[in-house]
């Protein structure tokens, strides 16, 4: 640094250098309100002080003012005259001040700029309730093939990528968001580690109604209905079954249970062959079945016609429930024939996936093989 630049004490002067444009705006001090500098006028003199008449120069001598004040508190007059006459809003540095409820009921608009723009949180969390994760390779692979427009965004560890190149061809294609991350945050993502190497965030499917799914249906259907199932590993295996024996519709209160990312994993691609069925009520719906010419078939595991001496009807709404209540009174009354699955008696009764399995198997059997 040049010597010329630093005092006998080695330290650096400071030198303030300030505008003529700005000599008219030198007031006070922008942050404590004090002070001014030189106004217009004195610069028009030459920049002098002006002289101090001569009884101000007996003030400093006495300490006191000409009204028989102390020197002091006729200067902090000034100061607060000089304040009270300054406008608060001339000053870049002021303060606004809020009441406790005003700034949370202001909601900011940042234009969408740099993706700050405000979000109703209604509608994030409609979004959510309209979306769910689906993972594992097949049930990927499957539900890209078979509704890839349901696609929101994707994930990918780096060694499936090979195998989703049509995939990512197509999302890129299509402006679709996907990311190559490693395993952690494939599992962050997905909410599991059994993840399977690849995650799709998705939007659900709705349900098809009654009306809509007998005005298409053939003469010869057989349609699953569930009943308090929601075991999504049950749901998974149910609608392997269903895919590998031909059954397209399956009646559930809710269809978005169909939808979970476990269901989907565990049906290892039959998730895309099966239709969700949604009614008003679950009797109800299958009062509706009945009107279009379905039978009505329940299972049970203590009475009714063995499942291998019983005629399976074509066109028919086979009802199941948990294991562990079975179907509600309801749903029993219903039924145009009731089979039961023989076996040595050493259990109650079979999972309700395997039921599914061995029942469905027993109706395709008769009518398909």
């Amino acid at each position: 640094m040049n010597d010329e630049l630093k005092n006998k004490s080695g330290k650096v002067k400071v030198m303030y250098v300030r505008s003529d444009d700005d000599s008219d705006k030198r007031t006070e001090n922008p942050r404590t309100g004090k002070g001014g500098g030189r106004t217009g006028a004195s610069r028009t003199e030459g920049g002098r002080r002006p002289a101090r008449d001569s009884r101000d120069s007996r003030d400093n001598r006495d300490g006191k003012s000409r009204d028989g004040k102390p020197r002091g508190d006729r200067f902090r007059d000034r100061d607060n005259a000089s304040r009270d006459s300054q406008p608060r809003e001339s000053s870049p540095w002021r303060t606004i001040s809020r009441a406790p409820g005003e700034e949370a009921a202001e909601k900011p608009d940042h234009g969408g700029i740099s993706g700050k723009s405000f979000v109703d949180p209604e509608t994030i969390r409609r979004q959510r309730a309209e979306e769910t994760r689906v993972y594992g390779e097949n049930a990927c692979q499957a539900l890209f093939l078979s509704r890839p427009d349901c696609i929101v965004r994707a994930w990918f560890i780096q060694s499936v990528t090979p195998r989703f190149k049509e995939a990512l061809r197509w999302m890129a294609a299509n402006r679709k968001a996907y990311h190559v991350v490693d395993e952690a945050e494939l599992a962050k993502a997905s909410g599991t580690e059994h993840h399977g190497g690849v995650c799709f965030l998705i939007k659900k499917r709705n349900g098809t109604s009654v009306q809509q799914w007998v005005r298409e249906a053939g003469e010869d259907d057989c349609v699953l209905a569930l009943e308090d199932v929601g075991n999504p590993h049950n749901l998974g295996a149910i609608m392997r079954s269903c895919a590998h024996f031909g059954v397209k519709g399956v009646v559930v209160q809710d269809a978005a249970v169909l939808e979970s990312g476990a269901a989907i994993r565990t049906a290892e691609g039959g998730a895309e062959h099966v239709q969700p069925i949604t009614g008003d009520s679950f009797i109800d719906a299958l009062d509706q079945f009945r009107k279009a010419g379905y039978a009505i078939v329940t299972t049970s595991s203590h009475e009714g016609t063995p499942l291998f001496n019983a005629a399976m009807p074509k066109k028919m709404v086979l009802v199941l429930g948990q294991e562990r209540d079975g179907l509600s009174d309801a749903a029993l009354d219903s039924a145009d024939l009731r089979v039961a699955i023989s076996g040595t008696g050493n259990v109650e009764s079979l999972n309700v996936s395997v039921a599914t399995g061995v029942l469905l198997a027993e109706w395709w059997r008769q009518n398909k093989a």
